[in-house]
């Protein structure tokens, strides 16, 4: 007897808007990477500055108000979901964040379609767990995507989830952007003019946005506590409002007598071309990162990567080979790991540099996400 033919998805991510961030940006590469596969595929969302890269690869964007809370605004969010879905001949509803999960999980269940989740972060529970009434959304999916096993841990020990319906895809770093060879050297000079950046000192950066978890504050004190006087350092990203504690941060550089080695910068742009004028990058948050892409664009850099040993980093970085792990929340740790990376030979930094490129080229590519991510999606629709 003849095989039946598999079904191909059809597919529909969704997600409450396309402003910056990691949600975004994975949305818009799960699309390319669709596209190119020649899978239809669309987006739903409230729309923002990365609608243009949806334009560029002609995926088509349904524009709803899907960052409302609002249970009328989300009924009615459903509604139309629904009437698009059957307009489409969509049959997998991919949802990638709570409020508009709501609106996608009620649109499916209606038009009997496949329905699934990407778990992006460790979501708040709430006093007494509260919240979890409102995040269990993400686990009502068929299939339930998970960036790294530390979500997936966070997923089991919180939420009644079926682990057979997870699935481990980790996030990714786009080796068209983040290759060394892909940085001109007038990207190059144009970060050194805009930091400020000698010419004569190693050069640490800590890029992210400006908020207390992320740990600016403990680089501050590391700083003061390290054997290497003689460096510049970088932090820089949006303070989003935190005047208060962008502030703190001033004051204690102050009170260590650090300003004349620590520059604080604002929003950044160029990523990869500001990774290649540092020597050392840094994530030194405070509490688990989900995934920890900065950790992971480091490395692709080929730079010396220097992370706290928790959350996504204990899974991309590989402590003393790719990259350096000091204890969370431990400025002496911080220090001594710096000292550490400002201490290496030329030798030893090339060695931990072509690790580096190649555990991202092994493990983290946007071409390694798509193809597991298309993988659970045909899973999915042919019932495997």
């Amino acid at each position: 007897m003849a095989k039946s033919k598999e079904k191909e998805p059809v597919v529909l991510q969704v997600l409450p808007e396309l402003e910056t961030g990691g949600v975004e940006l994975g949305t818009v590469e799960i699309a390319s990477g669709l596209t190119k596969n020649g899978i239809k595929n669309f987006v739903a969302s409230q729309g923002g500055r990365m609608e243009g890269e949806l334009a560029k690869i002609k995926v088509p964007h349904l524009k709803l108000p899907l960052k409302s809370k609002n249970i009328f605004v989300m009924r009615d969010n459903a509604r139309k979901l629904e009437q698009y879905i059957r307009d489409n001949g969509i049959n997998i509803v991919h949802a990638r964040s709570r409020a508009p999960a709501w609106s996608a999980y009620w649109a499916a269940k209606r038009a009997g379609v496949h329905f699934m989740t990407t778990f992006h972060g460790t979501y708040g529970l709430g006093p007494w767990g509260i919240k979890k009434l409102y995040n269990r959304v993400m686990t009502y999916g068929e299939k339930v995507i998970a960036i790294s096993n530390h979500i997936r841990q966070h997923m089991l020990k919180n939420y009644k989830i079926d682990e057979k319906n997870i699935r481990l895809v980790h996030r990714c770093v786009d080796l068209d952007k983040f290759s060394p060879e892909n940085v001109s050297q007038e990207r190059m000079i144009n970060k050194i003019r805009d930091y400020n950046i000698p010419d004569d000192k190693p050069v640490l950066l800590l890029p992210g946005r400006i908020t207390h978890w992320k740990g600016q504050h403990l680089l501050v004190e590391a700083l003061s506590k390290m054997k290497h006087k003689d460096y510049y350092c970088i932090i820089t990203g949006a303070e989003q409002g935190r005047y208060d504690y962008l502030n703190h941060l001033k004051s204690l550089a102050e009170k260590y007598n650090l300003m004349d080695r620590l520059g604080f910068f604002g929003i950044y742009n160029d990523t990869p071309a500001l990774m290649m004028v540092s020597d050392v990058v840094l994530s030194t948050a405070i509490e688990p990162e989900a995934f920890g892409r900065i950790s992971v664009e480091g490395q692709a850099m080929g730079k010396i990567v220097v992370a706290s040993n928790i959350g996504g980093s204990l899974e991309t970085v590989v402590d003393g080979v790719t990259g350096k792990l000091f204890v969370s929340n431990d400025a002496q740790s911080l220090a001594d790991a710096l000292d550490w990376a400002l201490n290496l030979s030329a030798k030893e930094k090339e060695k931990i540099s072509k690790a580096a490129i190649k555990n991202v080229r092994d493990n983290f590519t946007k071409e390694i996400m798509c193809d597991k991510t298309i993988a659970v999606y045909k899973e999915l629709v042919n019932g495997k």
